[in-house]
């Protein structure tokens, strides 16, 4: 602003400085002085704020700081001169007297006052140079939050296929052993899916609504192979309304039946336990097939893509750890920080 009270405050400061400084070794009052010194250094300050801003367009061999200076320099005399006429001392002086506390005032400002401005300049432009990092930083975090956003749609929007082929491989298996209980599958899969699937493309989902999804995802596999899968949910009671990345659970429980439960003869159990300790939900899915040793066969895509989303959903807050266990099976550990969901 022209006339901000921080410049202006700190003109008045400077002035009266240099004024006091100046009436001390002169025949005229002190005060009278300062009064001068003062009056010169508010019409450099209009000066420099003027020229800040007009005109708009320049040409481009006479940058905007030289002009600002050439205007105070070209201000100084008259407006030591008016200061002289307005703000009179009542000790009469000689006209000797009073020229020399002129070109006293005169040369004072014009030494000082451009120095004065250029240091103002400099300043302007180191908070104009941060305050234009700043924006750029705020730019460029926001680039990289879109970026980081359409990944995990990206990401997310694996999960679809991944799971549907999946399932649809189980229903495939009943339907070529001749099973009857294939078209029951099929149509549990097909109510299954309706709800599943437009819950995959949300941002976000919680426990409760994952939970559910997980229990008729076992109890389609309990049909496909009812003597040999067993399996346990238990979740605590504060944990239901925690945010949980859509399908992260579902993934661990397939990879558990896919890679644990079904190249097993005898078939196994899976349990599944969410649980909140230190603000951290854990999840536990436990299985007790074959293995990591007896399988021969990689994890599948599913896990690798998991960790990326909980990379990107939590920023390396959240944890996903597989290990084996005795006699048989492995346990995934899930962890990461309470978010409470909202109400829609």
């Amino acid at each position: 602003m022209l006339v901000a009270w921080r410049r202006v405050r700190f003109t008045l400061c400077i002035s009266a400085v240099l004024g006091f400084l100046l009436g001390r070794s002169g025949e005229t009052a002190t005060l009278i002085v300062m009064g001068r010194a003062i009056a010169v250094g508010l019409v450099c300050m209009l000066i420099f704020g003027i020229f800040e801003r007009w005109p708009k367009r320049l040409p481009s061999r006479l940058p905007r700081s030289v002009l600002q200076l050439i205007g105070i320099v070209v201000a100084i005399p008259f407006a030591a001169a008016l200061a002289s006429m307005i703000i009179h001392d009542h000790v009469q002086l000689t006209e000797q007297q009073q020229a020399i506390a002129y070109v006293s005032l005169v040369l004072t400002g014009v030494f000082f006052a451009p120095w004065i401005a250029v240091g103002a300049m400099l300043r302007q432009r180191n908070q104009f140079a941060r305050e234009q990092a700043l924006g750029f930083e705020l730019e460029r975090s926001e680039l990289q939050r879109n970026a980081l956003d359409a990944k995990l749609r990206l990401l997310q929007a694996q999960i679809e296929p991944h799971f549907l082929f999946n399932t649809l491989a189980n229903v495939q298996a009943l339907v070529d052993a001749g099973s009857p209980q294939a078209s029951v599958v099929l149509k549990s899969l097909i109510a299954y899916l309706r709800a599943a699937v437009p819950r995959m493309h949300r941002p976000a989902t919680t426990v409760e609504e994952e939970i559910e999804l997980v229990r008729a995802y076992l109890e389609l596999m309990k049909m496909r192979m009812p003597d040999r899968l067993q399996f346990a949910l238990r979740v605590d009671r504060d944990a239901g309304a925690v945010e949980c990345p859509p399908a992260a659970v579902l993934t661990l429980v397939e990879n558990a039946i896919r890679h644990g439960i079904d190249p097993s003869e005898d078939g196994g159990s899976v349990d599944v336990d969410v649980s909140i300790r230190d603000r951290q939900c854990v999840i536990l899915v436990s299985d007790t097939g074959v293995g990591f040793r007896s399988t021969g066969a990689g994890l599948g895509t599913g896990l690798s893509t998991l960790r990326e989303r909980l990379q990107l959903a939590f920023a390396g807050a959240a944890h996903l750890q597989l290990r084996e266990i005795e006699p048989h099976g492995v346990r995934a550990a899930l962890e990461f920080p309470v978010r409470m969901a909202t109400s829609q």
